[in-house]
């Protein structure tokens, strides 16, 4: 009788049948702390939770049991992939916030802009083919495409957004060497992580390079509308509708628990997407569908976005005046316009994915750059998100991230620099709190 742990043996059977594509997805080396920085003691700078304080709860609930009354045994049923018609219409008037002109059939409603990021990725990605994105990149992102086996190839940014002519030499390089190269992906409003927006002189050029080299464009804008200066940036899209791949979505302008999105494509992609919507999830949650769509019928919501753009305005300053106050120096960041954002650079000798368990340790919590990189860089950067905690929360969590650092800057003049990173760190697949 094996006295083993049950299981012990029966994984590597398991392990030999694994898709080659499952190599590419692995949990992020953080996820364990971020149990521990759930703890009410901690101060959260890491995750992208939007704050949902201000929303109208007494009236959502009223209004989601009336739905359910009244119309339930549709509510409650499947529905087309395609989505709701009323809701591809009443997303089409949220798109023209952004000067985007469409027509409803061709939005796909998806179960969150990820799912039509993956969706995207699918259709278009074989094994070895290149996408570019900026980096850093969105971790949600990079996880995808690592999931797919695609390669990442990275684009500098600068504090107007992608550099037109970096674009241009990785286009260039990977041509000449025969590589593949299907999509740029970008997220040009509010940057997730690095806070920044693509300005606005850039956007035409960028779109004629990805022209010129037959490369697609995917854009991914969760939160274009969340801009602290009333500012609304034309979309990618609207500028060039025949090459750009729209991804929106409802998680940071209503509720992310809906795991309401969608994708704007040109007409062909769109049936691609439908079929890989079907073999995916069938459809989309008729009844969030419908409580979004009730939502956008009945409720002031360009007015509840003004109210999430104020309150976040309030919190991302908090954020930035304790940076100014607090931080040691040589550290820098980048100062959103809009967003959830914060991404620092920390001075010579410190490893912020090493530092992360001291971090908490302190009670705060952020997350280490090297997850929003494809080849492991990022190693003196890190993410602080704004979005959720209360301004005085984040003061105070500025304030132990300040010390902390500090300590460490002290570890690194004495005894050299600390390192936690490990070569060949690759894409890793996120949990919803670090997103």
């Amino acid at each position: 009788m094996s006295l083993e742990p049950a299981g012990s043996r029966s994984l590597d059977p398991h392990l030999r049948r694994y898709a080659a594509r499952a190599a590419g997805m692995t949990a992020s080396e953080v996820r364990a702390l971020f149990a521990v920085a759930s703890r009410p003691e901690v101060v959260s700078l890491a995750g992208g939770m939007p704050n949902l304080t201000a929303l109208p709860l007494d009236t959502l609930s009223a209004q989601v049991a009336d739905l359910i009354t009244k119309d339930g045994l549709v509510a409650l049923q499947y529905g087309s992939a395609h989505g709701l018609p009323e809701l591809r219409d009443q997303i089409c008037e949220v798109m023209a916030l952004e000067q985007i002109r469409a027509h409803p059939d061709d939005v796909v409603v998806t179960v969150g802009s990820q799912m039509g990021l993956d969706m995207v990725t699918r259709i278009f990605c074989d094994p070895g083919d290149v996408v570019i994105a900026e980096g850093p990149s969105y971790v949600g992102a990079l996880g995808t495409f690592g999931a797919y086996q695609a390669d990442v190839v990275h684009v500098a940014m600068d504090e107007d957004g992608l550099v037109p002519e970096a674009l241009r030499e990785a286009l260039a390089t990977a041509e000449s060497a025969g590589r593949r190269v299907k999509f740029l992906y970008t997220i040009p409003n509010f940057h997730n992580p690095a806070g920044v927006t693509l300005a606005v002189s850039r956007r035409a050029e960028i779109l004629e390079i990805c022209r010129s080299h037959q490369v697609l464009v995917v854009e991914d804008n969760p939160y274009g509308l969340l801009g602290f200066d009333g500012q609304t940036y034309p979309a990618l899209r609207s500028m060039d509708p025949d090459n750009v791949v729209y991804l929106g979505s409802f998680s940071k302008t209503f509720a992310a628990g809906l795991r309401v999105g969608w994708v704007l494509a040109p007409h062909a992609v769109r049936e691609k997407l439908m079929l890989a919507a079907e073999s995916a999830t069938l459809c989309p949650p008729t009844l969030n569908q419908m409580i979004v769509s009730r939502y956008l019928a009945t409720h002031d919501w360009k007015g509840q976005i003004k109210s999430f753009q104020s309150a976040y305005r309030d919190r991302r300053d908090a954020l930035v005046s304790g940076l100014e106050q607090h931080m040691p120096a040589g550290c820098s960041w980048t100062v959103p316009k809009g967003g959830f954002f914060v991404w620092m650079t920390v001075p010579e000798g410190v490893d912020t994915k090493a530092m992360l368990p001291r971090a908490v340790t302190a009670r705060v919590a952020y997350v280490s750059g090297t997850g929003f990189y494809a080849d492991g860089f990022g190693s003196r950067q890190m993410r602080l998100s704004f979005c959720y905690p209360t301004p005085e929360r984040i003061s105070e969590g500025v304030r132990r991230l300040a010390a902390v650092l500090a300590a460490e800057l002290d570890l690194a003049n004495t005894f050299g620099p600390i390192s936690g990173r490990r070569a060949g760190t690759g894409p890793q697949v996120p949990g919803p709190d670090i997103a």
